[in-house]
């Protein structure tokens, strides 16, 4: 899981393009990609971005060893002057990305990448396949934090994720996107960010009774003593086991700094009710009452409506699998072409489904913040090289629906550049922060939504607009389209 080559990591027709583009294309022909997503997961009014560090070190890595070429010509169809190019093959382009933790819409480059043709093309996978996962799983960590409305989510779902991989990255995007830790030791250990568990019922059905795994397990970890409570009867035995154990520490002196219980089946707002109900009567208002059990958004949601007693939450399988959404659905379109005078020009994708229509040209984005509150008025995709000033009204307008239009006064809005370089000729130029950097970043970056955004059903969507000149490059593109 350290650095890897991965440059294997790709489609075949990557591959044979490169070929293609080899034997009758200048090689050097630089372009444009933008890789972008088209709908936000699980319905939802926004996504996070994730992924951006292992990119990085994909990019980094990325070269043909001797025994990919051998298998590369094993398979027959790659000529030996193309593979002895693959021999000395390295990125040598640029790359712009928006930060992970970063709030992100529909139809916006998450990546942009400029390079060579061949280079460009062979990265798409990889980009797509880090890009999409990580940024999924955040997105679905940040809605079930948002259900839990401050509690802590803890993200527990390694035996149920697609693999290791996907075990170890998705709950790194998951703390990005709002956990407080991770049941993952080796996610710990490679990225530092928190560690958290208690015990499974195999070891309360290992000793004799409830009450002596309770008690043993609070000689071990005095600190951290949440104990399960649901093996036998929640209520008739591991409740009042629990609160026996924790008499028994506060009789011997031992500091009841973090405790409690955890219920993994059941009615559990019923149960938590009941379990709080005992544990203050006993004295132990502060205890924590831990919960797991197939939760996501909205169950959890559901449970806090009614009055589950429940400070603490364990997501295992819906959100390191992000079930009811398994795909992000992320997309890697050619944008634009250099010509011989080193200008862009300007490419387009045609559909019969409108929203599949790409936005062409060499491209950046300005997020608008309505100055007095602070929250995201809109996005606008521009073309490098654009300038609006704050000082002046800022009128935007639906790129679907043109003749609806918002005026902005001047003075009542920021702007700030969401892409920034990730690599510039072939040199990474960005240092990633730390995982729980990322986290508070993106807490931040939350703040900047408004609640109507943030609900489950029928979120207000945040609008991603064109600037007027894009707008217009790209309506004569499509007109020049039509008279072919």
């Amino acid at each position: 899981m350290d650095n890897q080559n991965l440059t294997l990591l790709t489609d075949l027709y990557e591959l044979t393009m490169m070929q293609g583009y080899f034997k009758h294309k200048d090689r050097n022909e630089t372009v444009i990609f933008d890789a972008f997503y088209r709908n936000n997961p699980c319905g939802g009014g926004y996504s996070i971005a994730a992924g951006l560090e292992q990119l990085i070190a994909y990019i980094k890595e990325l070269h043909f060893s001797p025994e990919d070429i051998r298998y590369l010509d094993s398979l027959g169809i790659f000529e030996k002057d193309f593979l002895d190019y693959l021999a000395g093959f390295h990125f040598s382009g640029d790359i712009y990305a928006i930060p992970e933790g970063t709030v992100i819409f529909p139809r916006e480059p998450l990546v942009k990448v400029i390079a060579p043709i061949m280079e460009a093309q062979l990265v798409e996978t990889a980009i797509l396949n880090i890009i999409n996962h990580q940024s999924l799983i955040a997105t679905k960590a940040a809605r079930v934090c948002y259900a839990a409305k401050g509690d802590g989510i803890m993200e527990f779902g390694l035996r149920r994720a697609q693999g290791p991989d996907a075990g170890i990255y998705g709950a790194r995007a998951a703390v990005i996107g709002g956990c407080i830790g991770t049941s993952n030791v080796l996610c710990g250990q490679l990225f530092d960010v928190p560690v958290k568990g208690t015990h499974a019922h195999s070891w309360i059905m290992s000793f004799p009774d409830e009450y002596t795994a309770f008690k043993t397990y609070a000689e071990l970890y005095p600190s951290a003593c949440i104990l399960l409570v649901d093996t036998y009867d929640t209520l008739k035995s591991g409740v009042p086991n629990a609160i026996r154990v924790f008499k028994e520490m506060r009789s011997a002196g031992i500091p009841l700094t973090y405790y409690g219980i955890r219920l993994d089946s059941g009615d559990l707002a019923y149960l938590s009710k009941k379990a709080r109900a005992m544990l203050d009567e006993a004295g132990f208002s502060d205890a924590v009452i831990s919960a797991s059990n197939d939760l996501d958004e909205y169950l959890i949601e559901s449970l806090k409506a009614q009055g589950a007693a429940i400070t603490s939450w364990g997501v295992g399988t819906n959100l390191i699998t992000a079930k009811d959404n398994p795909a992000f659905g992320g997309v890697y379109k050619l944008a634009a072409i250099m010509d011989e005078k080193g200008e862009f020009i300007p490419k387009i994708k045609l559909s019969e489904n409108s929203e599949k229509v790409t936005n062409p040209g060499n491209k950046t984005i300005y997020r608008i913040y309505e100055k007095g509150s602070g929250k995201i008025k809109a996005d606008l995709i521009c073309l490098v090289g654009e300038t609006f000033n704050e000082d002046e009204p800022l009128l935007l307008f639906d790129p679907i629906e043109p003749w609806k239009k918002t005026r902005l006064p001047a003075g009542s809005y920021t702007l700030q550049e969401l892409l920034i370089p990730i690599f510039q000729k072939g040199k990474c130029c960005y240092d990633s922060p730390k995982v729980m950097d990322i986290r508070s970043y993106c807490q931040e970056e939350l703040s900047t939504l408004w609640d109507e955004t943030k609900r489950f059903v029928n979120p207000h969507p945040i609008y991603v607009d064109l600037s007027q000149k894009l707008y217009d490059t790209k309506i004569a593109l499509l007109d020049q389209m039509s008279e072919k």
